[in-house]
């Protein structure tokens, strides 16, 4: 039979699975089985396990007056033939005809009062999925004017149940995914500070509202080709050698990730945090997704302020702590008692600091915390 060959299996098939990424196709999936069938009209539902009402996720055309009230007035026991398919096993087609005898069918309200006026005969319904909480079925319902559905008509319906299920089950995963993307990215352009969501090999994936702004050409961050880049061109291979590292199987960049000073010279001071994405809702949101890169300027803040300072200026751990300290203005017998360390310890970690970051008074280390960020000033207290 010619409406059911392979030919014809397969190409619904495929539009099948287009609908994956264009759910507006199932209609026409249902007008081409209508037409394979030789049926009035199909169908496809998801009915919750809580209830005993089905609604058409879509559907052939039909009368939708008459559709309305086959949705809203007729549950599951009362279309014969529903509910076996219901309980029944799954990507196992169930014609009317072949769970009742016509006479019964006909004697039927459902018939009566719903098929016959419209010059309808009998459904078949195939079950496609079943989990704990719905059940998913498509089915086709013929003319009066032909014979009863047909073994290989059932066969057909039952070669495209597997099909059905997994578009489905593929959809619901996408599903998923688009709303997490959503609520992540959400989240992302709320922060002040630039982030930028990066492959292995540095193809920028993501980026918030405050990266775009330097992406766009104001720096020190820059897109070529879609690739993350540097403004200062000294650092850009280190910059993708370190999300590289994020993206490999065995953590080698650590779980706190790495900081490198990216500001250009002459430029104020930036630094881009490159810090791996775990396998989590994150990096499922936005696969391929395996590094989050944050920069912080004089403008936006930073996630980790010691490290700024010790890769801005190659500090140690403790050198960065006074620096914090002094550089919010707290004297330094305050500093050193903050710090629990005596002052002669804490001049001798000037000295160093200032020569590593070519200063000379308090003041000057003031105004270099301050051109960081408020938020390396706000912590260092």
């Amino acid at each position: 039979m010619e409406r059911l060959s392979s030919e014809v299996l397969y190409s619904i098939v495929g539009d099948i699975y287009d609908c994956v990424l264009n759910p507006d196709g199932w209609t026409g999936v249902m007008i081409r089985v209508t037409k394979a069938m030789d049926a009035a009209y199909a169908t496809i539902a998801l009915a919750s396990t809580a209830g005993n009402h089905g609604r058409f996720a879509a559907q052939s055309p039909w009368d939708p007056e008459q559709m309305r009230v086959l949705q809203e007035d007729y549950d599951f026991d009362a279309i014969p033939g529903l509910k076996a398919a219901v309980v029944g096993d799954i990507d196992t087609p169930v014609a009317t005809l072949s769970h009742m005898s016509e006479a019964d069918l006909q004697r039927s309200p459902f018939f009566q009062n719903w098929a016959r006026p419209q010059g309808l005969r009998e459904g078949c319904i195939t079950k496609f999925v079943h989990t704990s909480d719905r059940i998913g079925l498509m089915g086709c319902t013929t003319r009066s004017s032909r014979g009863m559905i047909s073994a290989e008509e059932q066969r057909f319906l039952a070669m495209l149940s597997p099909h059905l299920r997994r578009a489905s089950l593929i959809g619901d995963l996408l599903d998923q995914t688009r709303m997490a993307a959503n609520l992540y990215r959400s989240a992302l352009d709320h922060l002040a500070v630039p982030v930028v969501l990066t492959g292995a090999d540095g193809t920028i994936l993501h980026a918030n509202g405050a990266a775009e702004l330097m992406l766009s050409g104001h720096g020190p961050i820059l897109s070529r080709n879609g690739v993350l880049q540097t403004e200062n061109p000294a650092v850009a291979r280190a910059l993708l050698e370190a999300i590289a590292g994020a993206a490999d199987a065995d953590g080698l960049l650590g779980s706190r990730g790495i900081g490198l000073p990216i500001s250009a010279p002459g430029r104020p001071p930036a630094v881009a945090y490159v810090l791996p994405l775990s396998e989590g809702t994150a990096r499922a949101a936005f696969r391929p997704a395996c590094a989050a890169v944050f920069v912080s300027t004089m403008t936006s803040s930073s996630p980790l302020p010691e490290a700024v300072l010790t890769t801005l200026f190659d500090l140690t751990p403790a050198e960065a702590r006074v620096l914090l300290r002094v550089g919010s203005g707290l004297s330094a017998s305050r500093s050193a008692l903050l710090l629990g360390i005596g002052e002669n310890t804490l001049k001798t970690h000037l000295n160093r600091i200032f020569a590593k970051t070519g200063t000379r008074r308090q003041a000057d280390l003031v105004k270099l915390i301050a051109d960081i960020g408020p938020p390396v000033a706000a912590q260092a207290s």
